[in-house]
């Protein structure tokens, strides 16, 4: 294989370093990067590099742009991102005129499909975050529409009487139906509920699951994403198992990208699923590996599902959430699977949530590396256990703003003091917590500088949104700022670490050339003009997997 020389531009190696090797952001003393056989074989000077490289070797020129490690997104969905991005995909446009439209055109251009379903829309473009049945009684078959959060599914009447539910229909354990109020249900059905329509869809065949990974692999190789943990590897909301895709890609070479499968955790289930979880892990290969477990601990806050201390304001005494494992059986789990070396990673959005996921990691193995993700409630005193635990903080930095779900669904309900609780990423670095951050694609954008201009300016990402959506640029809770440099290493290194991957996220000799070139250099730029930095390059072992038109 050719050598590749990187010159002419700035390096941010993703390394811890004091400020004297070059402050914050790209490294002063690394100027040139060479490529041999997939890896790093030198960084540093250019006078020194150069010369090292081979007769006959390829020249990258730089010209000014930025040189990173391949991101790594450590709480994305793509497979089922790919599958939404196949079906009626209303994740690029916004409010009810325009769904319509959008599921209308769809439904024509498919007048064989058996279902209408696919996802994407926004609790905010609907009063009170709730569309309604008849909304989608105007297709002649059944429609199941995910919502972007996948916590909630927006269903027609057709939907409702194949699936049985009535108005006599209990909810789920697990779950709401949302109720007219004589008690009909009104089409939207929240969490565990979603799967009594949910399964009664189309299932996916084998090559729907692989075309959508590799529409998921190749778009984010786009966006320099060269690793990724899928958070919920197994059967969810409607969802199947996709374990079975990433096992055949992997052994077949389709598969390019580093994976972590965080295995689901069946809430309506106990200890008896983790012999199961042994064999499933063991099916991993290659590229690929399933050493973690997803656990769910609650919901979201939109829906006041989001596991919370004191009761949501101008709601019942009872109305606290769900924590969807009873605390004391969380904890002996999380030791069981802590001793047989599995990786915990959890979902948290309220704050009982976060504590009851810190109290069950009280004692565990810091190597095994366990994170929670989401955080966006975090009461003070437990910010600073993410450290004295070993227990990574894992950020979805895009959610840090003053969005319409945030302002008209999440803050009324919180509360003042609640409210500036939320999101604290810098408390969490000054209490020397370990951060990484991904996605949660698709919910939001899969794009990670998109993510880093939210962390650094706690504002929306102007002209990055899709048509209609509105934006707010009043920093939300802006105390709460991360400099560029700590964020990107959240994406970079960060990522890699509770991936195991500790041959990516840092260019230094010896390490896998996952390698990403960007357009310019995010560091020279105002704070503000972020979000339009774009991938140029993308390279997994040395190779390009992405060149930008």
């Amino acid at each position: 294989m050719t050598d590749l020389l990187f010159r002419g531009g700035r390096v941010f190696t993703g390394a811890p370093r004091s400020p004297a090797a070059g402050g914050p952001g790209p490294d002063g003393e690394v100027t040139a990067v060479l490529v041999r056989d997939g890896r790093v074989a030198a960084a540093g000077a250019e006078a020194d590099v150069a010369p090292l490289a081979r007769p006959g070797h390829d020249t990258v020129d730089l010209a000014g742009r930025l040189l990173v490690p391949g991101f790594t997104d450590a709480h994305i969905h793509p497979i089922q991102a790919g599958l939404e991005r196949a079906g009626c995909d209303l994740a690029e446009v916004y409010g009810l005129p325009a769904y319509v439209e959008k599921i209308a055109a769809y439904a024509a251009a498919h007048p064989r499909r058996a279902w209408i379903d696919g996802g994407g829309w926004d609790m905010s473009a609907f009063p009170g975050g709730l569309p309604h049945r008849r909304q989608l009684d105007f297709l002649d078959r059944p429609a199941y529409l995910i919502q972007r959060d996948h916590h909630a599914a927006w269903v027609n009447g057709r939907a409702l009487e194949l699936a049985g539910i009535t108005a006599a229909t209990p909810d789920p354990a697990d779950g709401r139906i949302e109720r007219d109020a004589d008690g009909t249900p009104t089409g939207v059905l929240h969490e565990g509920a979603m799967d009594l329509v949910g399964l009664l869809t189309p299932r996916p065949t084998p090559a729907d699951l692989d075309a959508a990974l590799m529409d998921a692999q190749a778009h984010l190789f786009s966006l320099g994403i060269t690793g990724w943990q899928d958070a919920i590897v197994g059967s969810y909301a409607g969802s199947d198992d996709n374990l079975p895709a990433y096992v055949s890609a992997a052994a077949s070479g389709r598969l390019r990208a580093r994976v972590v499968g965080a295995l689901w955790w069946d809430r309506a289930r106990g200890a008896e699923q983790i012999e199961e979880l042994v064999d499933r892990r063991a099916q991993a290969q290659g590229v690929f590996s399933a050493g973690s477990v997803k656990i769910m601990q609650d919901g979201i806050a939109e829906n006041l599902t989001a596991a919370v201390i004191e009761p949501y304001c101008g709601c019942g005494p009872d109305q606290r959430g769900l924590s969807y494992v009873e605390p004391a059986l969380l904890k002996s789990h999380v030791a069981e699977l802590d001793a047989l070396g599995f990786q915990v990673h959890f979902h948290a959005i309220g704050e009982r949530a976060v504590r009851e996921c810190l109290d069950a990691l009280e004692g565990s193995t810091p190597a095994n590396r366990h994170h929670i993700a989401h955080l966006q409630i975090v009461e003070p005193s437990d910010v600073p256990r993410f450290a004295a635990l070993g227990v990574a903080a894992n950020l979805q930095p895009l959610w840090a703003t003053h969005h319409l779900q945030m302002d008209e669904l999440c803050i009324p309900f919180l509360g003042r003091e609640r409210t500036t609780w939320q999101y604290p990423f810098a408390d969490l670095v000054r209490t020397g917590a370990r951060l990484c951050a991904g996605s949660d694609w698709p919910v939001s954008s899969a794009d990670p500088l998109q993510g880093m201009h939210v962390a650094v300016n706690r504002t929306e990402p102007a002209g990055s949104v899709h048509a209609g959506y509105p934006t707010a640029q009043t920093p939300f809770l802006p105390a709460q700022r991360l400099d560029l440099a700590t964020v990107m290493a959240a994406y970079t290194s960060g990522s890699a670490w509770v991936n195991h991957d500790d041959e990516a996220g840092v260019i230094a000799a010896g390490n896998r050339a996952d390698l990403v070139v960007l357009d310019r250099d995010p560091f020279t730029l105002p704070a503000g003009d972020i979000w339009a930095t774009r991938v140029a390059m993308t390279l997994v072992g040395g190779e390009p997997v992405y060149e930008r038109a």
